[in-house]
């Protein structure tokens, strides 16, 4: 079955999108590394390392297609990396537009 019927024929959650946020990575883990263990579950379009003192050990992982982002997310949360576990989530704008929101009212 081609990608698009199966995508057509699998209802997905809503909140399931192509972007992952990815933390508890270590500090010093490069674009390249992360290339290399989400790029096994297909084409990454791009991976943004944070690099603040408030977002090192997070990144954002966006892939082309949703159902790759889906496998990575199944196959990849509590994945070791130099001894840390990953924690693989989808990213929902919505909270964090929230979560922005209140802590500026802070």
């Amino acid at each position: 079955m081609s990608r698009a019927l199966r995508k057509a024929a699998l209802k997905l959650p809503p909140e399931v999108n192509q972007i992952l946020y990815v933390r508890n990575l270590p500090f010093d883990v490069t674009g390249e590394e992360m290339f290399d263990i989400f790029g096994k579950f297909g084409p990454v379009m791009q991976i943004r390392l944070g690099n603040a003192k408030e977002t090192k050990g997070t990144a954002f992982v966006a892939y082309e297609d949703v159902l790759d982002a889906k496998s990575a997310k199944e196959h990849l949360s509590g994945f070791n990396v130099r001894n840390r576990y990953l924690i693989v989530l989808y990213h929902q704008p919505e909270k964090a537009a929230k979560k922005a929101a209140r802590d500026e009212r802070e």
